[in-house]
């Protein structure tokens, strides 16, 4: 029978703080007492530590005492006494004449096959210069942010100009049809203008629905309703979040949907309401504006589609939207309903 030599003890033992000198990770093993066996040669050189004088003193001795902290001290004692391991301790490594390093150490008592020796092995990792590039990281998109939010605060402000200047204009011309179409391009720039100011005042990547969408009906009727008693626009939203790049089409097929009841659902001073509605359930999300007005005409089939229809079938095509327009009895309903689409609605803000 073939016997099996055992590895002798000095040979694992040599072999071992070999391995451990060798390594390229700053590493250092320690005994019971946290006094130094061995440590790896990038651990010297990195910490500016002298490999002669390291071995048999205590880990907190090195360098200046750079290495003395009371907690860490704590924890390799606990460590040494099986108590508790060392996972993820940060800390600032501070020597006369060198910059701050941030460290963080791992340690863990070995389990191996002399029970009556104990042995930690410490790692340390210089972290240092990955924070200063997070933080110059968390700096440039902060800045990003605010330029953010300040183009879009301008481009707000400049649209509310553009409007009051269309207006000015209607009011001079002589041409009603040409009146009416200032007017009407009034309105849409207006909306455009809320729409803006919604986006600049939610965080950046999403919105809330229910308090854009109230913004914009705002907006709309202070804009385009002389009489806020004749008629009234109501928001039914439940509390979805969505991404602003949706957000803006669906706040843009509200206004077009809103401006179209305004304009021919209530003639003769009728007075009636405006109702905006959106709920969603997963990825599925319903757009519904209904008014009470006097409904669709007879001949609507026949009608040549306006600017603003274009624009709603537009825009619910860029959203793969199905539309749907019923009778709401009295009045009209436009429902923009998507299903099974890869649509990002976030989770629901907070009550």
């Amino acid at each position: 029978m073939t016997s099996v030599t055992p590895l002798y003890t000095e040979g694992s033992l040599s072999l071992a703080l070999a391995v451990i000198a060798s390594s390229s990770a700053p590493v250092v093993l320690l005994d019971a007492n946290l006094c130094v066996i061995s440590a790896s040669t990038s651990f010297y050189q990195a910490f500016l530590i002298d490999s002669g004088t390291a071995v048999t003193k205590r880990f907190t001795e090195l360098g200046n005492g750079e290495w003395n902290v009371a907690q860490l001290s704590v924890l390799l004692e606990a460590t040494a006494a099986g108590m508790a391991n060392v996972h993820g301790y940060e800390m600032d490594l501070k020597r006369p004449g060198q910059h701050t390093r941030r460290l963080i150490l791992e340690a863990q008592k070995l389990d191996y096959a002399d029970a009556s020796k104990v042995r930690l092995l410490l790692t340390v990792a210089d972290v240092t210069d990955a924070r200063v590039a997070e933080k110059v990281k968390d700096a440039l998109l902060r800045d990003k942010a605010m330029l953010l939010h300040e183009v879009q605060h301008r481009v707000a402000n400049s649209l509310q100009i553009i409007a009051s200047i269309l207006l000015q204009s209607a009011r001079k011309v002589q041409s009603e049809e040409t009146r009416t179409h200032l007017k009407s391009a009034h309105s849409r720039v207006m909306s455009i203008a809320a729409v803006q100011q919604q986006l600049a005042e939610s965080s950046v990547g999403d919105v809330e629905l229910r308090g854009y969408f109230e913004q914009l009906c705002r907006s709309l009727g202070a804009s385009m309703i002389h009489d806020p008693e004749q008629i009234t626009i109501d928001v039914n939203v439940d509390k979805t979040v969505i991404e602003a790049s949706i957000s803006v089409s669906l706040g843009l097929v509200v206004t077009e949907l809103v401006i179209n009841s305004v304009k021919h659902a209530f003639p003769n001073q009728r007075k009636g309401k405006i109702t905006v509605d959106f709920h969603a359930k997963g990825k599925d999300w319903t757009l519904q504006v209904t008014d009470d007005g006097i409904g669709m005409p007879a001949n609507s089939n026949d009608a040549k589609p306006g600017l603003g229809t274009g624009i709603v079938e537009a825009l619910s095509n860029q959203l793969q939207a199905e539309i749907t327009v019923s009778d709401a009895m009295p009045g009209t309903m436009v429902s923009i309903a998507y299903r099974d689409a890869d649509v990002v609605i976030d989770r629901p803000a907070a009550a």
